[in-house]
């Protein structure tokens, strides 16, 4: 796919690095030079633009991408003007093919969200935000884990097996019956050696579970249920 990133900070920066390292076609643009400088051989093309100039915005591929992300953080005033340029370029619908470009901005706090929640736009970023309930699950149970959000109460949630999981069979766990969680998957880390002869941990998913398998240590159990449910697994445990 082809994005255009708008904001090439910290979080712009790593987006489109992260991007165009899984083979998207990358196009950044920001009024910095030395962030476009730091980015411009990572990506297919770099802009120092003024975005928040009509005229210069119009330099930029609009009408020939999928995907345009505003990640314009520090600024408030330009990122709404930035959005609002590019709702008035009718950039929600690109002409006759057959694919939509849309957009996406990240909302620095609730006004910035509450403004730009007005202009219907396909997807509002909050990385904030989200890296503070990655925070508050962090310390609430107090151990590595990933969690993915699904709404107000339920999420899938990665974590390292509990010391006390190991050695047992999977169908023994009961984390079904005893703590209404689903386990939709294992990541199994297998010791590799590479080419420098160095051992290595390297993790492998296993969709399918026999009940005679037994969990080992190291391994991750990734699971869905609702957030208060892992609560008290967690305390249970």
């Amino acid at each position: 796919m082809k994005y255009i990133i708008i904001g090439l900070g910290n979080y712009g920066h790593v987006l489109a690095e992260e991007l165009s390292a899984l083979g998207h076609e990358i196009i950044g643009a920001d009024i910095s030079e030395s962030r476009v400088d730091s980015i411009k051989d990572k990506v297919a093309t770099a802009f120092v633009i003024d975005a928040t100039d009509e005229q210069s915005l119009s330099v930029l591929p609009l009408n020939s991408v999928d995907i345009v992300i505003v990640a314009i953080g520090e600024n408030f005033g330009a990122s709404i003007r930035v959005v609002a340029l590019l709702k008035q370029k009718k950039v929600p619908r690109i002409f006759a093919r057959a694919i939509d470009a849309r957009i996406y901005a990240r909302a620095i706090d609730g006004v910035h969200k509450a403004v730009l929640e007005a202009f219907n736009l396909e997807k509002i970023l909050t990385p904030e935000e989200d890296a503070a309930r990655s925070l508050v699950q962090l310390l609430d149970f107090g151990t590595n884990m990933e969690g993915f959000r699904i709404d107000q109460d339920y999420y899938v949630v990665k974590f390292t097996v509990p010391e006390k999981f190991v050695g047992y069979f999977v169908n023994e766990l009961n984390l079904d019956e005893e703590f209404h969680l689903k386990m939709i998957g294992l990541k199994r880390a297998n010791k590799i050696t590479n080419c420098l002869g160095i051992s290595l941990m390297e993790l492998h998913v296993k969709n399918e579970l026999p009940a005679d398998e037994k969990v080992e240590e190291g391994d991750e159990l990734v699971c869905y249920g609702r957030y208060r449910d892992f609560q008290a697994f967690w305390k249970a445990i």
